[in-house]
């Protein structure tokens, strides 16, 4: 009889230990347990080792972290009737336990079948271009629907991306040409704007070639007649200088050393071979000079018996001649009185015009001291 009995000790005990290690629960600390005793919600059961009554109370674990839920590929028909493939990926989180669990059978099969025909819905009022390059608009509109649908689930809907967006092959070789011929539209109107960049650089160019031209032209005018004008001026006063050594030169000859200078002229001339002979004077008035020079007169010609002794040469008929002193004298006086001009006087119009003021000046006081010595020599 022991045998029996200790046998039944034994299953009682193990039946023991495994009822109670079915009630052992342990909720981890990302999840959420919930306790249902016979059909009724009871609480929460938070992260750690719980113990629930077996058989009659069931412990549900709902994972709190965010999940990543893959919306699958479907063709969608946009607004102008391209056909376009589009998936898209859902992170989502649990926020009420009991609501995901009480509200909706599977929160997240019920999230993904909302994400496909919202998505639907948002790519059939959008254009391809625009479905094409405003995924973000896309995304902020998906998740915004799909947060407001959640919230009654506890579920909330952290954010949305679209995967992938591709067009049926028929579309995508219509796009391809579409934007070939669209490069070779913008290529078309690159190389034309380049092209009247360059011809108006080339006219800019040329116009400044031809400004520059004219510029120089009209500077090589100016600086020629400036050089011009100087050497005329210089020549002049050259000229000048000259004449008043000519002039001083000539002060202490008179008439008779005139005709002599010019007998010598015409004998110069005489020695050349030339057959003709210009005379630029009057030979009537120099042969009157020439004897009246040696002392031949007008009056009628003496008696024989009024010849006497010859006459002895008188060298005073000559004049005094300078000495060479005294004509150096006169060239330095010569030229101290004629005034020296630069050529930077020359070619300021502002130094020009006070070099004109002083030579005036210059001139208007040796005319008033020559007047005092004219004045004096009769006085």
């Amino acid at each position: 009889m022991a045998l029996p009995e200790t046998l039944i000790t034994i299953f009682l005990i193990l039946a023991i230990v495994v009822i109670f290690a079915k009630g052992v629960v342990i909720i981890q600390p990302y999840e959420q347990g919930l306790q249902i005793r016979l059909g009724r919600y009871i609480g929460r059961m938070n992260p750690g080792f719980r113990w629930v009554v077996p058989v009659v109370t069931s412990a549900v674990k709902l994972d709190l972290r965010t999940q990543v839920m893959e919306v699958p590929s479907q063709e969608v028909i946009t607004k102008d009737n391209s056909p376009t493939n589009v998936n898209a990926i859902v992170y989502v989180r649990v926020i009420d336990p009991e609501k995901a669990y009480f509200e909706v059978q599977n929160y997240r099969m019920a999230t993904v079948a909302l994400a496909q025909t919202s998505l639907r819905g948002i790519i059939g009022d959008m254009e391809l271009d625009e479905v094409l390059y405003n995924r973000d608009i896309i995304n902020t509109r998906l998740r915004d629907i799909l947060d407001k649908e959640t919230d009654q689930w506890g579920v909330k809907v952290e954010r949305v991306e679209i995967k992938e967006v591709d067009p049926v092959d028929a579309v995508k070789q219509a796009m391809t040409e579409q934007t070939a011929a669209e490069r070779a539209r913008r290529a078309a109107i690159l190389r034309a704007d380049g092209e009247k960049r360059s011809a108006i650089l080339k006219a800019e160019g040329v116009r400044q070639s031809v400004i520059l031209e004219a510029e120089g032209e009209r500077q090589s005018k100016i600086l020629r007649a400036e050089g011009e004008r100087i050497s005329r001026i210089l020549e002049a006063q050259g000229e000048a200088q000259g004449l008043r050594i000519l002039s001083v030169g000539a002060q202490p000859l008179d008439r008779r050393a005139i005709s002599v200078l010019s007998l010598n002229a015409l004998t110069a001339m005489a020695n050349g071979q030339a057959t003709k002979i210009v005379l630029p004077f009057e030979m009537s008035t120099l042969i009157k000079q020439a004897a009246s020079f040696l002392g031949a007169t007008e009056e009628p010609a003496p008696r024989p018996e009024e010849f006497g002794k010859p006459m002895a040469f008188d060298e005073d008929i000559l004049g005094e001649l300078p000495k060479r002193g005294e004509v150096e004298e006169i060239l330095k006086g010569v030229e101290s009185a004629v005034p020296v001009v630069s050529e930077e006087e020359l070619k300021d119009p502002g130094k020009r015009k006070s070099m004109m003021k002083r030579l005036a000046e210059e001139e208007r006081l040796e005319a008033e001291s020559k007047a005092e010595a004219e004045a004096k020599k009769k006085e």
